[in-house]
């Protein structure tokens, strides 16, 4: 006499979480400043502005900015400050960085205006692989959040899963 198998993962009240379904959208860009540089390399304060008020700002509009210099170049702080100040009127998200930098900025800022209620006191399954690149900060942040919500928390599939926290009883 055989048995039906039952799908004890289906039927749990494990929670599925994953991050590549809170992807900001939106085009990154990183916008270097070196381009502005002389060489690349040496920044003169009149040519450096005369470019900046020829250039096309527009084109970042609603864009996530990463605002760095490719170049070994030695800036003043005002030099990305000036920058900025042209980038405000357009961009969605500016920082100052690489596109990583501006990618966990993105999701560490996702994370913390998720609301989290119907996590309340439920195991949550982290899903580990994604199609896309999901920075291991944004997953830190997440335990960080989920941990004052959840009953407990696991890594990967439901089939293969690593405990990682549960509430003390």
């Amino acid at each position: 006499m055989s048995q039906a198998i039952v799908n004890k993962v289906a039927n749990s009240l494990l929670v599925n979480f994953d991050l590549e379904d809170y992807i900001p959208i939106g085009t990154r860009t990183f916008l270097d400043l070196s381009q502005w540089l002389e060489g690349g390399l040496l920044l003169r304060e009149k040519p450096f502005r005369t470019l900046l008020k020829g250039h096309n700002w527009s084109q970042y509009e609603q864009n996530h900015v990463a605002l760095g210099c490719s170049s070994d170049a030695v800036l003043p702080a005002w030099a990305s400050l000036l920058v900025a100040s042209y980038l405000q009127p357009f961009v969605k998200t500016l920082v100052s960085g690489s596109l990583e930098d501006l990618e966990r900025h993105l999701f560490s800022k996702t994370i913390l205006e998720m609301d989290l209620s119907s996590f309340k006191d439920k195991p949550i399954m982290i899903k580990g692989c994604s199609e896309h690149t999901i920075p291991q900060d944004a997953y830190i942040q997440l335990i960080l959040r989920l941990q004052g919500v959840a009953k407990s928390m696991f890594y990967g599939e439901a089939c293969s899963s690593v405990p990682l926290w549960k509430t003390k009883k």
